[in-house]
């Protein structure tokens, strides 16, 4: 089946167009995570088939999807290629985050839109490392603002050309105000360092990047907020941001349910009845977790408001993604046995990509302590 620009629109055309890029990202992807290198060939796919401008609307050159299709397709792609469907969605969910901002008349959104769609523009996020209590500091300057400091988990970093960032304006603490900023990476005074060699998702390349009195023209800067405060720009990404990274991790959980029946099916005599079980769980908890991703979307709407409650709705199904993913993947390894431990399983690499899913913010533990407290809240004014 060969899908075009034109020809995608429905949630089953999402998917194909997600699967066949999907198998052309698979075969590169243990030789990218033995190396710790970025998954090149993989974005070659990706711009080949449209699919970084998944989110961008069709009036702007773009596929033309929504949240939920988005989803859907993350969640397809990484069954076959986990670092690559990780390292899109730092691009995706800011794609989504700039037709949120045009929506409401960013006079900026448009043109970056149309960027990603004609250009191939990449965009990158340093939200990981930052997230409420950035260590990077701005100082104002004329005609705009310099900023100093260094970023962490930056995914995609070596073929993005734009970075969504954010600074503390003087110093930081209560009363700070933080600013959020887009800044190219050509700027003088940015630099990337080579961190990423981590336990898994060794293909995103989220390496740091230094800012040494980086130039930020005033007119660069989207929002501003509280420091220590989860509002303005970064409450509008972090919403957009938890169903998309959600997606990941369970379609990679898919993938090793998908791994786990092949192996079985194809070995000789009736399998044990504790394997047969084995699947029978994987295959609830993934059907489970991926109602509650997508009913979470469908009760955020395509066009999320930015708040708390949206907040904590889209949250707490991430949390339940990430989680479910981790159960599924190990579960997946105790139904296959001794040969998913050798480094040539896809199994042993879903293991290691699975485990990151907890570490994205807001995670696990922290979701679930914003629950309880807004859950306390209410009870008080009830």
């Amino acid at each position: 089946m060969t899908i075009t620009l034109d020809s995608v629109r429905t949630d089953e055309q999402i998917v194909a167009l997600a699967a066949e890029v999907g198998r052309l990202c698979a075969p590169t992807e243990a030789a990218h995570d033995r190396d710790a290198t970025f998954v090149t060939e993989a974005y070659a796919a990706m711009r080949e088939h449209g699919y970084l401008s998944l989110a961008v609307p069709a009036e702007f050159g773009g596929l033309g999807a929504g949240l939920r299709q988005v989803v859907l397709a993350e969640h397809e792609l990484a069954r076959h290629a986990g670092s690559a469907a990780l390292a899109a969605a730092m691009h995706l969910y800011l794609t989504l985050v700039q037709l949120w901002r045009h929506r409401r008349g960013a006079p900026d959104a448009e043109g970056a839109l149309r960027r990603v769609a004609a250009d191939g523009l990449v965009m990158a996020t340093s939200g990981g490392s930052d997230w409420v209590c950035p260590t990077t500091t701005a100082v104002e300057v004329e005609g705009g603002f310099r900023f100093t400091g260094r970023k962490a988990f930056c995914s995609q970093a070596p073929v993005a050309a734009v970075i969504s960032t954010s600074a503390v304006l003087g110093e930081p603490g209560p009363g700070a105000e933080v600013l959020h900023a887009g800044v190219p990476l050509s700027s003088p005074g940015v630099s990337l360092v080579e961190t990423w060699d981590t336990l898994g998702m060794r293909g995103t390349a989220s390496h740091d990047l230094v800012f040494d009195d980086v130039f930020v023209p005033a007119d660069k800067v989207v929002g501003r907020r509280p420091y220590g405060r989860l509002a303005g720009p970064l409450l509008v990404a972090a919403i957009h941001f938890a169903p998309v990274v959600g997606a990941v991790y369970l379609g990679i959980a898919q993938g090793a349910y998908d791994e786990a029946l092949r192996v079985l099916a194809r070995r000789p005599g009736e399998p044990a009845p504790a394997s047969v079980r084995g699947l029978g769980e994987m295959g609830a908890r993934l059907r489970v977790a991926r109602w509650a991703l997508l009913a979470a979307v469908e009760e955020a709407g395509e066009d999320p408001a930015a708040d708390e409650r949206t907040l904590t709705t889209l949250m707490v199904a991430k949390r339940h993604a990430v989680c479910e993913a981790k159960e599924v993947v190990d579960i997946a390894l105790d139904v296959v046995g001794g040969s998913a431990f050798f480094r040539t399983s896809p199994l042993e690499r879903a293991y290691r990509d699975v485990r990151a899913g907890r570490f994205h913010p807001i995670n696990p533990e922290a979701t679930l302590a914003i629950v309880g407290a807004g859950a306390l809240a209410e009870a008080a004014v009830s």
